[in-house]
């Protein structure tokens, strides 16, 4: 028991208490574990001693650190070298744990980027969900991948670029549908060369990075000179580009008289959701907006949330621009400004929090986009609650279920001419999709000719086999019951994809299990989306724009999307292993760790060099010759 007998002091166990008097005075972070031993929580310090030793001060009144301190059994940490490196390590330590009590954006989800690939003599354009240290350029993040594809878009008429993986020379016959519909260039048959192509894509730079004006301007003047020169053709291909670029100009708003690029950070609250906008403006311009979701942000104070999330944003940001504005103060703020000059080059970062003036009224602007987003994003969620609710309810009247579907499991399996089959199972509760537990099956006992029945028999045995396990498992181990909590939990309604047949193999396989009565199973069918219940010779069909229908559909379509996934990885693995086998000297261990070495990508072991497949452990010259040899 933690708190002493008149319940106003708290005492930290022997054990806590050991390890706040040996904390050393350094920066660092630290990592506040559970009884189960999981971390809770993740935190960085110039000085660890204090601060650590600050969660059990008995003035502490914060009720997020009340609730965090009483759940603490253990705490490590690690000694850095500097504050900027405590800073550095804690995110990714709060990336690694997700603790619950730690703020982090709540989709566990990489943002999409433009990334243009300028390591390249042309350069191409891409989305991509990583950034990396290749020579290429990114700007981002964007919350959604359907903004970035839609500024393409447009950037495109005004930019062309290659999307083609041919080899430029310069001397094909002809160009592709692209050219005639002036999104690419074509240096493909030399219609621009290497450096006009590349001034091409340094101009989509520096619009993307929002310095718009003089592009427009210069794209002007070279317009008018090939108009007096006579060249009609070229000045009118120019007047279109131009049209595109003024076209995304005029969604641009002037926000700032001066010639500067700032970011405007607010957020917005209600109960346990958090929404932060951010306003890039480049130039004196708003270019963009995106807003980010947060969690663990509930009853903590206004300064923390907005230093992690600045801590955690430009991490991965692809540009930083030279002053950020802020609605609040936030702890170490000066911290962060050197950590931020130091991501940006060297090149001076401030941290402002204005008053008044247009600047201030930048961060209005923002912390009413924030609100107005949060509002919209909770009455989306109470629709698709309400939805959801219907849905459950309309099935339960229509098959006659005890009660709601609150937790539903769908099996499909895939096959190709009855190799590599596997069965899925996802799993949907409260009407959404729980990735946590879905679970893939590789089917054992069928070979040759392709039995669906005998697959899904195998696949539904071997999980209510795993239910049968987990009730009868005595949980010892910190962190099991949740690894088994997917088998031991029945569903409410268990859904084969497929007809009779099917359902008759399941119906069998719940009688095995003595579980019939108690998990209502149906078979849904594709072609007419029949459903067919056990001892029921004719289907139910439901209203073509039930709720009912659309939740049943997204499950069976989900099912059949992860079994086929799981398919196609199947037969991919079996195909690199296959052609690894015809290698000599190559057994199981070197393959695996040729595998693993190049990604399971065949090509890149095949261009691999002799001294590359040498890195790999188990392999000497002698093999590396063998595997360039043979494949």
């Amino acid at each position: 028991m933690p708190w002493n007998r008149d319940m106003t002091t708290f005492v930290p166990s022997e054990h806590i208490q050991t390890i706040l008097k040996n904390l050393p005075r350094k920066p660092g972070c630290y990592l506040m574990k559970d009884e189960h031993g999981t971390v809770i929580y993740v935190g960085k310090a110039i000085d660890l001693h204090s601060r650590v030793r600050s969660y059990f001060d008995n003035s502490v009144t914060d009720p997020k650190t009340l609730t965090l301190r009483g759940l603490i059994t253990d705490i490590e940490f690690l000694v850095m070298p500097s504050e900027i490196a405590a800073l550095h390590t804690e995110y990714h330590l709060i990336q690694q744990y997700r603790p619950r009590f730690n703020i982090r954006f709540k989709d566990d989800k990489r943002y999409p980027y433009i990334a243009v690939r300028w390591g390249m003599d042309y350069p191409k354009v891409e989305i991509t969900r990583r950034m990396e240290q290749d020579g290429s350029r990114y700007f981002g993040p964007y919350t959604a991948a359907w903004s970035v594809r839609e500024t393409l878009d447009v950037l495109r008429k005004a930019f062309p670029y290659l999307t083609c993986d041919r080899d430029i020379t310069g001397k094909d016959e002809r160009a592709c549908l692209y050219f005639d519909i002036k999104l690419c260039n074509a240096p493909c048959i030399g219609n621009v060369n290497r450096e006009e192509y590349r001034a091409g894509i340094q101009n989509l730079m520096d619009f993307l990075g929002g310095h718009s004006e003089a592009i427009i301007r210069q794209t002007k003047a070279r317009m008018m000179e090939l108009a007096e020169s006579l060249d009609f053709e070229r000045a009118a291909a120019l007047r279109d580009q131009l049209a595109a670029m003024e076209r995304v100009v005029e969604r641009q708003k002037v926000v700032a008289p001066v010639n500067i690029d700032q970011d405007v950070i607010a957020f917005a609250q209600e109960k346990a959701d958090t929404c932060v906008q951010v306003l890039f403006i480049r130039g004196g311009r708003l270019v963009g907006r995106e807003y980010f979701l947060l969690e663990g942000a509930d009853e903590t104070s206004d300064a923390e949330i907005l230093g992690n999330f600045v801590t955690q944003f430009y991490q991965e940001a692809a540009t930083i621009p030279s002053e950020v504005l802020l609605p609040h103060e936030v702890e170490e703020a000066k911290l962060l400004e050197q950590w931020l000059r130091d991501k940006r080059g060297g090149k001076k970062v401030s941290i402002t929090v204005p008053q008044r003036g247009g600047k201030k009224e930048l961060v209005n602007i923002a912390v009413e986009n924030a609100k107005e987003t949060l509002a919209m994003l909770r009455a989306q969620w109470a629709s698709d609650t309400n939805k959801q609710t219907e849905a459950m309810n309309e099935l339960q009247s229509a098959l006659n279920l005890p009660q709601p579907p609150n937790r539903i499991e769908c099996f499909d399996i895939s096959t190709l001419q009855g190799t590599a089959t596997v069965a899925s199972r996802v799993v949907f509760v409260q009407g959404t999709p729980r990735k946590s537990e879905y679970r893939k099956f590789n089917i054992r006992t069928v070979s040759g000719e392709p039995n669906d029945f005998q697959s899904m028999r195998e696949a539904l045995t071997r999980r209510f086999a795993r239910y049968v396990e987990t009730m009868n498992e005595t949980i010892t181990a910190p962190g099991q019951k949740d690894k088994d909590e997917t088998w031991r939990l029945l569903p409410d309604l268990l859904i084969i994809d497929g007809g009779k047949g099917q359902l008759g193999v399941a119906v069998e396989v719940l009688q095995e299990f003595h579980l019939l009565g108690q998990v209502p199973v149906v078979g849904l069918a594709k072609q007419f989306e029949e459903i067919f219940l056990p001892g029921k010779p004719n289907p139910v069909i439901l209203p073509r724009r039930s709720q009912a229908l659309y939740l049943l559909q997204r499950v069976r379509d989900e099912a059949h999307r992860f079994a086929i996934t799981a398919n196609r990885t199947q037969r991919t693995k079996k195909g690199l292993v296959s052609q690894l086998e015809t290698v000599p000297g190559v057994g199981p261990a070197r393959r695996k760790a040729l595998l693993k070495a190049f990604n399971k990508d065949i090509d890149a072991i095949r261009s691999a060099s002799i001294e590359d497949l040498m890195k790999v452990p188990g392999i000497n010259r002698q093999i590396a010759e063998a595997v360039k040899a043979n494949l």
